[in-house]
């Protein structure tokens, strides 16, 4: 073991003072704070331009459903021609002109308004323009047949639906989605630390083979502890790595924010502002958000996380070694990439399609058995309320088959690392093993 603690020390070491790892540890975290940073101030001068929308309204019934906000504005003609109104906004490079003709009847001016513009306008503003002129419309349909709008409004009747389980516990209609979202945040940290770290791994097997120092090394060393080492010394170097990122992203995020005054909350898609428009349904999402996140089990889904993301990441960081070891460079690892994605890809796809739908179905149950897919499945799994037994019994088969993983790498490792000028065949692999 003194070996192993020995060569966990070396390639950590070797990780963290190679210059390109200190390198990326302080510019990756400043890239994302720059895109981030320059994606809200975009987003905040879009807000804070003023968009003037010219209207001429030959029908006389909706000049007055339009009201302008902070960021639009309505600006109604009147005694203009349209070709004269056209022209007059083009000029005075307004926004757009909606032009509403006069008609016969109701349904003939559902068809026959128009907006001009230079570009596509924005599907907000449209939306805006839409609900205006069909509110009036309707209302002026219901009077033409003798019915009272707000009779109609005041008679409808809203239905919430209060969820609650048999024992007595209040759950709300975000509940599956805030489950979705840490499963599926869960499975893509797993994801991209696999594809880094594991590459990691690789290309350093693949250095040390290539310079003939593994030859030295392994005259003294065991394949099966130079492979641990390896695998665990990297892991360490990428958490180190992970945190260091965490705690510059969040300094680099407050002093840019506050240099150059940048609001986050500028950050907005047009879904956004529309939701956002309905004081009331904020409040009701938000409320329904802190009851969703009272009811998970948050202590599990935590411990949980940490034992699957490393028994996950070991599994498939042994497999990345197994094929550094098998090939003389990046370029010949091609062929042995494939079948190791293919589980995450798979886990990804059976968790966002099956486990939402039905968490507690066969698919979704075998699949958070199965170690190359259960990281991801069984995380995704875990909020919808997984009972403990089911929970270790897959951890147990994924540390299971992360050490017999180990043990074929390892094979694979003993010859491999010696052999030079060949690509590698599945069938020699399996020789390989059998030695």
């Amino acid at each position: 073991m003194n070996h192993l603690s020995l060569i966990i020390k070396r390639e950590y070491l070797n990780k963290v003072r190679n210059k390109s790892f200190i390198i990326m540890t302080f510019l990756s975290p400043l890239i994302m704070v720059g895109i981030f940073t320059l994606v809200a101030y975009l987003s905040q001068l879009n807000n804070d331009k003023i968009r003037t929308i010219s209207v001429l309204d030959e029908s006389g019934l909706f000049a007055d459903q339009f009201e302008s906000t902070a960021g639009l504005t309505y600006h109604v003609l009147s005694d203009i021609s349209l070709s004269e109104a056209k022209q007059k906004t083009q000029e005075s490079e307004e926004y757009g002109l909606l032009y509403i003709p006069k008609t016969n009847t109701v349904e003939e001016l559902a068809e026959a308004i128009t907006f001009y513009s230079e570009d596509s306008p924005s599907l907000l503003v449209m939306d805006d323009i839409e609900d205006a002129i069909e509110q009036k419309a309707n209302n002026i349909k219901l009077k033409e047949v003798g019915i009272d709008a707000e009779t109609i409004r005041s008679l409808r009747i809203k239905i919430d639906t209060n969820l609650e389980t048999f024992q007595g516990q209040e759950t709300s209609k975000l509940g599956s989605g805030l489950k979705l979202i840490f499963g599926g945040a869960a499975g893509y940290l797993l994801f991209m630390f696999i594809i880094i770290y594991g590459n990691m791994i690789m290309r350093s097997v693949i250095e040390e083979k290539t310079s003939r120092i593994i030859e030295v090394i392994i005259s003294s060393v065991k394949p099966v502890k130079l492979l641990l080492g390896k695998i665990f010394g990297t892991s360490l170097a990428g958490i180190t790595q992970f945190l260091a990122w965490v705690i510059l992203l969040t300094v680099f995020s407050a002093v840019i924010t506050s240099i150059f005054n940048i609001d986050p909350s500028a950050i907005s898609t047009p879904q956004q502002q529309m939701v956002q428009t309905d004081a009331g349904g904020m409040e009701n999402i938000i409320s329904e958000v802190f009851l969703e996140i009272n009811n998970m089990p948050i202590l599990n889904l935590i411990i949980m996380f940490v034992l699957f993301f490393i028994g996950g990441y070991l599994l498939y960081a042994s497999l990345y070694a197994a094929i550094g070891a098998a090939v003389d460079s990046e370029t010949d690892t091609q062929q042995f990439m494939l079948p190791i994605l293919m589980p995450l890809i798979l886990a990804v796809y059976v968790g966002f399609f099956t486990v939402i739908e039905n968490p507690h179905g066969t698919v979704s149950q075998v699949f958070s058995y199965i170690p190359f897919t259960s990281p991801v499945v069984m995380l995704m799994r875990i909020p919808f309320g997984v009972p403990l037994w089911q929970q270790i019994l897959s951890l147990v088969i994924l540390f299971a088959t992360f050490i017999g993983t180990v043990w074929i790498a390892a094979k694979i490792y003993r010859v491999g690392i010696l052999m030079y000028g060949k690509k590698p065949s599945y069938k020699e692999l399996i020789k390989w093993i059998k030695y």
